[in-house]
């Protein structure tokens, strides 16, 4: 079985460097034909720079575009130079108000349409434990899986809310990652039985909610059995989140240019083992050689093994169909208006500054309501001490 180039790109999701349409850029997506893009902030310097950039790189493809960001908040906000810091995941945890967890989505959502973009690769649904603190710090929200799923239902609903499409991330979970995946491989020793009732429940509780799920670049060998990462897995990807949990939505691969996916395997070699395992969109982030390995393996492999590139027909299939069902949310957007940049900053300043204080007012009641509890509790001991027989 083959496929023309256009089908096969949209197995891919493509980033470069430079702030505007190149003649080598405008050979690549012409040729490759991917689903998407992906800007960071070496991309970004105004608002309508990067509008004009997303509409070339739109004008190269004939399908709609994919047109992606990572902005999280906090220590992931491709966005800072250009709008002001966004505050983190758990900043707005920590005010414990739903509303705010909506309107951190919205605003979010509205800052990402106003320049072009229509998928942000969030919310985070790692657990915040302990193990991985130095590794997410404040991109994790809360070690309770219920409250994850919280945050992230609202949060998934604000993106909804402003037509942009959300991705969560980083399944099956990296709560328990030592290592940072962009350099090397965590290797995580957690039972499936664990793993389903903590790391797992949110993507269990969320998996109609979510238009994309990202996997992650790390080992789960008392899962696999051995240590490959959950982006090369079939265990992962096909048995547990596409039967077991019955997600129905796009998956997406972390980057495939970090140092925890390519410890296991060459890029082009990587890009054809998440296809195999039930992935649909490769993402990756920067060098145009790994986009040019990955894209010619998938060819190659397709051309050779009849039953991957079934398996990459399924995948061009489900991809197409999903752009053709979210065709208002991937529309094109008109170029921002005068003065917009000056009213998103505002709005993302008052924003901040309202997470500050109702974070500051929750952290003073509960600590309120601690010493009240130890003070209950110290008298009840008191009245229980008073009422012994005296010998």
């Amino acid at each position: 079985m083959t496929f023309d180039q256009t089908r096969i790109g949209q197995l891919l999701i493509v980033g470069f460097d430079g702030t505007k349409m190149t003649t080598r850029l405008s050979s690549l997506l012409s040729r490759l034909q991917p689903a998407g893009v992906i800007l960071f902030a070496r991309n970004i310097k105004t608002a309508e720079q990067t509008w004009q950039l997303l509409r070339d790189c739109q004008q190269c493809v004939s399908t709609p575009l994919f047109t992606c960001v990572d902005l999280e908040g906090g220590t992931v906000d491709r966005f800072r130079d250009l709008l002001g810091p966004t505050p983190a995941a758990a900043e707005v945890f920590a005010t414990a108000d739903r509303k705010l967890f909506r309107k951190h989505g919205q605003i979010i959502g509205e800052n990402c349409r106003a320049l072009g973009f229509n998928v942000d690769f969030a919310p985070v649904l790692d657990l915040a434990f302990e193990a991985s603190r130095s590794v997410m710090s404040s991109r994790a929200v809360s070690a309770n899986p219920r409250d994850a799923a919280t945050y992230a239902r609202e949060f998934l609903a604000g993106l909804k809310s402003t037509n942009m499409l959300g991705c969560g991330k980083h399944f099956p979970g990296l709560g328990e990652g030592k290592l940072d995946s962009h350099h090397e491989l965590p290797v995580i020793e957690k039972p499936l039985k664990t793993l389903w009732a903590e790391d797992l429940a949110a993507y269990r509780a969320l998996r109609a909610q979510l238009p994309m799920v990202m996997i992650s670049h790390a080992a789960y060998p008392l899962v696999t059995g051995d240590k490959t990462p959950a982006s090369l897995s079939k265990v992962w990807i096909g048995d547990i989140l596409r039967k077991r949990i019955g997600y129905r939505n796009l998956i997406v691969s972390d980057d495939l240019e970090m140092g925890g996916v390519l410890s296991a395997a060459p890029v082009g070699k990587a890009a054809v083992e998440f296809i195999r395992g039930g992935g649909d969109l490769c993402l990756i982030c920067h060098q145009q050689n790994y986009i040019e390995k990955a894209y010619g393996e998938i060819v190659k492999m397709a051309a050779q093994d009849p039953k991957f590139a079934q398996r990459v027909a399924e995948s061009v299939r489900r991809v197409l169909a999903f752009k053709k069902k979210s065709a208002k949310v991937i529309r094109k957007t008109g170029p921002p208006a005068a003065g917009t940049v000056h009213k998103l900053s505002r709005t993302l300043w008052e924003f901040g500054e309202q997470v500050r204080v109702e974070g500051l007012v929750h952290a003073e009641t509960v600590r309120a309501e601690t010493v009240r509890a130890e003070t209950v509790r110290a008298e009840k001991d008191r009245a229980r001490l008073s009422r012994r027989p005296r010998s």
